[in-house]
C-alpha cells in the first residue's frame, strides 16, 4: 500500500504543530486532492471529511504542542512529528513519501524510516504535496487539524489571529497578554524570537513607567 505525509503549522507563534499520514490506494482518493494552500478553506475542509470519513483510508495525525517544540529543534521535531503520524498507519512493505523538512531530502526519508515500527520504503521530496496526492491528502488532513485547533485558541483566549509572526492580530494579543498578566499564554511557543520580543518590549514599557 501506498502512503503520504505533511505537517501544518511549522511556523507559527502560537499554538502545535500538526502532522499526518494518509495510507490508501491513491484511487480512492476523492477528487480535487492538491496541496492544501492551494484550495479554499471551505474545498480544503470538505475533502479533509471526505477522507476521514472513507473507511478505506487509513489516518494516522500527531499533534507536537508548544512546550515539546520549545524543548526541541525543528528539524529533529518535524522528522519525529512525520514518523510518528506515519507509524500510526503504516504497515510492512508499503511505500511512500513524506514532503521533504529538511535541504536534504534523502536523509529526512531516511530518519523517518529509521523510526518506524516496520520496515516500510520512505522516500521524500521537497514540494511533494503539490506534486503526490497522498502528500497533497496528508497535508489537507494536517491543515484541517492545524485551523480546528487555532478556533480551539480563539474560543479560549479571544481573537488571536492565525498565529504566525507576521500577522498583527496574532502580535497585538501577544503584546496585549502579557502586559495584563507579566506572562506568556500556555499556547505560545516561548523560545520563538516573537515572544522574546513581546516580554522584552513589555519589561522596557514597565521600566519607563517606573
Amino acid at each position: 500500500m501506498k502512503f503520504g505525509v505533511d505537517e501544518a503549522g511549522k511556523g507559527p507563534v502560537l499554538g502545535s504543530m500538526f502532522a499526518a499520514a494518509v495510507r490508501t490506494d491513491p484511487e480512492t482518493l476523492p477528487e480535487g486532492i492538491d496541496d492544501s494552500k492551494r484550495l479554499s478553506e471551505r474545498r480544503r475542509e470538505r475533502l479533509a471529511e471526505a477522507l476521514r470519513g472513507d473507511e478505506r483510508i487509513g489516518i494516522g495525525i500527531v499533534e507536537l504542542p508548544p512546550r515539546r517544540i520549545d524543548a526541541g529543534n525543528m528539524n529533529d521535531l518535524t522528522v519525529a512529528a512525520h514518523a510518528e503520524a506515519l507509524a500510526d498507519v503504516v504497515e510492512p512493505g508499503d511505500v511512500g513519501r513524506c514532503d521533504a523538512g529538511d535541504v536534504d531530502a534523502d536523509r529526512f526519508a531516511r530518519r523517518v524510516a529509521d523510526r518506524l515500527p516496520v520496515a516500510a520504503t520512505v522516500r521524500a521530496a521537497h514540494g511533494a504535496d503539490a506534486d503526490d496526492p497522498l502528500v497533497g491528502a496528508a497535508s489537507i488532513v494536517a491543515k484541517s487539524a492545524r485551523e480546528a485547533h487555532v478556533e480551539a485558541l480563539a474560543d479560549e483566549y479571544g481573537d488571536v489571529g492565525s498565529g504566525y509572526p507576521s500577522d498583527p492580530t496574532t502580535r497585538s494579543f501577544l503584546s496585549t497578554f502579557v502586559e495584563s498578566t507579566g506572562e506568556l499564554p500556555d499556547c505560545a511557543r516561548s523560545s520563538w524570537s516573537t515572544c522574546t520580543d513581546v516580554l522584552e518590549a513589555a519589561e522596557q514599557s514597565a521600566l519607563e513607567d517606573f
